[in-house]
């Protein structure tokens, strides 16, 4: 038993949880915002796990595959896989499964819904971990991509269908991904160069890269302002955000102007924090 429990914390480290439960939170936002006449909580159960076995078993995945990288730089050299706390076999075998088993689900449930899933974990696994990563520092755009259908595939779950509303929820993660995976960048620029990982710090230099940190704050908050405005959440909710992205912008624009390692920690911290807020906000307004 002691056995198992051990297993489990190595496994649950290995899901990244904030991370994991920050984009399962993006797709059970996505669902409610269709505004079901009557929340499905069947569907909602469904959509819950279908997205978190296949997040958590697609992460776990990537650990896998970026094992022997992992292992040149010290933020992550003690994770379980490079530690050998955890055999590579044994981890891929999990994340396969967690994987395989959330597809079943998510197919179930909807076609559509289980194709947005399967994409989502195609083009992290195969496009930007092994195709991309270790060869360009724009990678981080296309794995972007799959960081952006959880919550437009929830949408899709709920409505039937790709809409409108749904393109701009996924267009805001699209683009605040850079912000928060280019100020990590930065903050471990050298792991990511002893590691021979290309980021954009590394490629372009930092003043261009937090002018694009910069946009993609920007463009972020106007794809989610839209998104909420069409969803038609009142002027309460409306103003809340715009505070929000507010401190966003603010924080990016002093990082250009006034560049120092603490307001890129805080950037770093905001834009997960504004993003969490925003989809809180999203989900109350949508059921209020």
């Amino acid at each position: 038993m002691k056995i198992i429990r051990k297993e489990l914390k190595f496994y649950w480290t290995m899901i990244k949880p904030l991370q994991t439960g920050l984009l399962l939170l993006t797709g059970i936002t996505g669902f409610i915002s269709s505004r079901c006449s009557v929340i499905n909580f069947v569907k909602l159960s469904g959509l819950t796990l279908s997205l978190f076995l296949t997040i958590a078993g697609t992460t776990i995945l990537n650990m896998v595959f970026d094992h022997d990288i992992d292992l040149k730089m010290l933020r992550t050299m003690r994770r379980p896989i490079p530690s050998g706390k955890v055999k590579v076999k044994e981890a891929l075998l999990m994340g396969t499964i967690m994987c395989l088993v959330g597809l079943i689900l998510a197919f179930m449930l909807s076609l559509l819904y289980g194709i947005l899933i399967f994409a989502g974990i195609l083009f992290d696994i195969l496009v930007y971990t092994i195709l991309l990563k270790r060869k360009t520092s724009w990678s981080i755009f296309w794995g972007g991509i799959s960081g952006a259908m959880p919550i437009l595939a929830g949408r899709t779950l709920g409505t039937g269908s790709i809409d409108t509303i749904g393109i701009m929820f996924a267009l805001s993660i699209l683009l605040w991904i850079p912000t928060h995976i280019m100020t990590f960048n930065m903050l471990y620029f050298n792991d990511y160069k002893n590691a021979g990982i290309p980021t954009f710090p590394s490629k372009y230099g930092f003043k261009n890269t937090r002018m694009v940190i910069a946009l993609s704050s920007i463009g972020a908050s106007i794809a989610i302002g839209i998104g909420i405005t069409a969803l038609g959440l009142s002027w309460g909710y409306l103003r809340l955000l715009a505070i929000l992205s507010a401190g966003l912008l603010g924080l990016a624009i002093m990082s250009v102007l006034k560049p120092s390692e603490k307001i890129n920690f805080g950037l770093f911290k905001y834009a997960s924090l504004y993003m969490l807020i925003a989809m809180l906000l999203t989900t109350i307004g949508s059921v209020s």
